[in-house]
C-alpha cells in the first residue's frame, strides 16, 4: 500500500517543477504561467453500440501555447482522468522544450477499457471522439497534433486522421493532424520503435562520460551490464531487444502483468515476446523463472532498471528497497517525487521520464515535418549520395590497378558504403543526435551549477529556461 504522505502523479509534476523554478532567476508571474495548465476540454459523447447508447467521457488539456501546434499523445484507460491528463500534458511542455522539438505541450485521453470492445466498436468511439475535439480545433495540423499512448497505436490514428480528412476535405496538411500512423497513412519509418530507440540512445549517451558513470557507482560501458525491465509493451519490449541484442545487455528480469521472469544469464526478449503473444503472459515461459509477484523484481540486484510501464510504481513504500544503483524512466511518471527524494539520498542516479522516453515525440515531429513537405526523407539525396561513394570507391580500386598496389577494400565494405540513407537510417540519425545533444545541455547545468543535484533537476532547468524564453520573446 502507498503511504497516505504520497503525492499524486499531478503534485510530483508541480514539486519537481517547484524544485528546479527555485534555483532560477524567474519573475513569479512568469514561473506561475509556465506551471500551470492553460485548459483542459472535457467530452461526454455517446455512441451507439449493438443497439443501445453508451457514454463515453474523454479528454484534451493544452498545458502550453508558448510554440504552436501542440503536442502529445491519447491515452485509452480506466485511470485516465483530468489531474493525469494535465500532469502528462506538463512533462510534454517540458519534454518538447528539452530535445527542441518545436511544440507546446498538450495530452488527451478516454476513460475506458479497449480491450472490452471489438474492433468496429472501438472505431465508432474513436471516430466520434475525434470529431469532438476536432470540431474545436483540438486536432489541427497548425494547432494540436495528438498521438498514440498507452491503450491507442497505429490503427487509432489512422481512424483519426480520416475523421479529420473527411471534415476537412480542403486541407493538404490534412495528414499532419496526428502522428504515429500507419505507413500508408502518412507514417514515418521508426516511428513504432522511436521510445524504446531513444531509451537505447539515452543509456549509449550516459555510458560515454565516465564521470556521469562513476556517480552511479558503475565503470566501464554499457556491454555487460545487467538489466531490469518492468513492462514489456511497445516502449519496454524495443528497448529490452535493442540494449540486448545490440548492446550487449543482460536482461535478467522482465516483470509483466501476471508475473516476472528472471535468468541470471540473461533473458533472450524475442523468445520472451514469442511466448507472450502465443500465451498472453509470461506465466510458465521456459526463458527463466517465473515469479509470482513480479513486482520484487523491481528491488533485485542489477545495475540498471528501466521501469517501462505505468507511473509511481516507484514510491514511499518500495523506494529504500531499490537496488538499482541507474535507473532510466521509459514510462512518464514512474517514480514518485517521494520515491524521487529517497532514491536520490541513496546515491542513486535517475535518468529522467521527460529526457529518457522523448524519443516518441522526436520522431512524431520528424513524422509531422514530412506530412507538411509531401516526401518521405531520403527520396531526393540517397541515389546522388550512392553515385557519390560509388565515384570513389571505383577511383581507388583504378589507382590500385594502374600503379599496381593490390589494394583490396575489406569483405562487406564496399556495398555497406555505397548504399545511401533511407527513411529508417534518416529517423535513427536523427534521433540519436537530440537524444545526444539533450543529454549533454543537462549534464552542463548538472555539472556546471552546485545548486543542481540530479539530472531531473537539471533537466526541468533546461526545459523551463527555453519555455521562458519563448514567452518572453511574446512579450509577456
Amino acid at each position: 500500500m502507498l503511504q497516505k504522505t504520497e503525492p499524486s502523479f499531478r503534485e510530483s509534476v508541480d514539486i519537481m517543477f517547484d524544485r528546479a523554478a527555485a534555483v532560477m532567476d524567474l519573475s513569479p508571474g512568469l514561473c506561475q504561467k509556465i506551471r500551470v495548465c492553460n485548459s483542459t476540454y472535457t467530452v461526454r459523447f455517446g455512441v451507439r453500440l449493438h443497439g443501445k447508447i453508451e457514454t463515453f467521457t474523454g479528454y484534451r488539456s493544452v498545458h502550453s501555447e508558448h510554440m504552436e501546434p501542440v503536442k502529445g499523445g491519447i491515452r485509452y484507460s480506466l485511470a485516465v482522468n483530468q489531474d493525469e491528463v494535465e500532469a502528462l500534458a506538463a512533462l510534454m511542455t517540458y519534454k518538447c522544450a528539452l530535445v527542441e522539438a518545436p511544440f507546446g505541450g498538450s495530452k488527451g485521453g478516454l476513460c475506458i477499457d479497449p480491450r472490452k470492445y471489438d474492433e468496429h466498436d472501438l472505431e465508432q468511439i474513436t471516430r466520434r471522439f475525434a470529431y469532438e475535439l476536432i470540431k474545436r480545433d483540438l486536432i489541427n495540423p497548425a494547432q494540436n497534433v495528438p498521438a498514440p499512448d498507452m491503450g491507442t497505436g497505429e490503427r487509432e490514428m489512422a481512424w483519426i486522421v480520416d475523421q479529420y480528412a473527411r471534415m476537412n476535405t480542403t486541407d493538404i496538411n490534412a495528414r499532419a493532424c496526428v502522428t504515429g500512423k500507419p505507413l500508408n497513412s502518412g507514417g514515418i519509418q521508426g516511428r513504432i520503435e522511436a521510445t524504446g530507440r531513444g531509451v537505447q540512445y539515452a543509456l549509449r549517451e550516459f555510458f560515454r562520460h565516465p564521470e556521469d558513470v562513476a556517480s552511479a557507482h558503475l565503470s566501464g560501458s554499457l556491454a555487460g551490464k545487467t538489466c531490469v525491465v518492468q513492462g514489456l509493451g511497445n516502449v519496454g519490449s524495443h528497448a529490452a531487444r535493442f540494449l540486448s541484442e545490440e548492446d550487449g545487455v543482460a536482461i535478467v528480469g522482465i516483470i509483466e502483468r501476471d508475473g516476472g521472469l528472471w535468468n541470471d544469464k540473461g533473458l533472450n526478449i524475442a523468445a520472451v515476446l514469442g511466448w507472450m503473444a502465443e500465451h498472453g503472459g509470461i506465466k510458465d515461459c521456459p526463458e527463466g523463472r517465473y515469479v509470482a509477484e513480479g513486482a520484487s523484481l523491481l528491488e533485485a540486484e542489477c545495475d540498471i532498471l528501466i521501469p517501462a510501464a505505468m507511473e509511481a510504481v516507484i514510491h514511499l513504500g518500495n523506494a529504500e528497497r531499490i537496488r538499482a544503483p541507474l535507473i532510466i524512466e521509459a514510462a512518464n511518471g514512474p517514480i514518485t517525487a517521494g520515491a524521487d527524494e529517497v532514491l536520490r539520498h541513496k546515491g542513486t542516479i535517475i535518468i529522467p521520464d521527460m529526457y529518457a522516453n522523448a524519443g516518441g515525440v522526436t520522431v512524431s515531429y520528424f513524422e509531422w515535418v514530412k506530412n507538411l513537405s509531401h516526401i518521405r526523407f531520403g527520396r531526393m539525396q540517397r541515389r546522388a549520395e550512392e553515385a557519390r561513394t560509388r565515384l570513389l570507391v571505383n577511383e581507388l580500386e583504378r589507382l590500385s590497378a594502374d600503379k599496381g598496389l593490390g589494394w583490396t577494400l575489406s569483405p562487406g565494405f564496399k556495398d555497406k558504403y555505397q548504399t545511401g540513407s533511407d527513411e529508417l537510417e534518416l529517423v535513427r540519425s536523427g534521433l540519436d543526435d537530440t537524444m545526444r545533444t539533450a543529454y549533454q545541455s543537462m549534464r552542463e547545468v548538472w555539472h556546471a551549477r552546485p545548486e543542481v543535484t540530479d539530472l531531473r533537476m537539471a533537466a526541468y532547468v533546461v526545459a523551463i529556461d527555453r519555455v521562458a524564453q519563448s514567452y518572453r520573446s511574446k512579450g509577456l
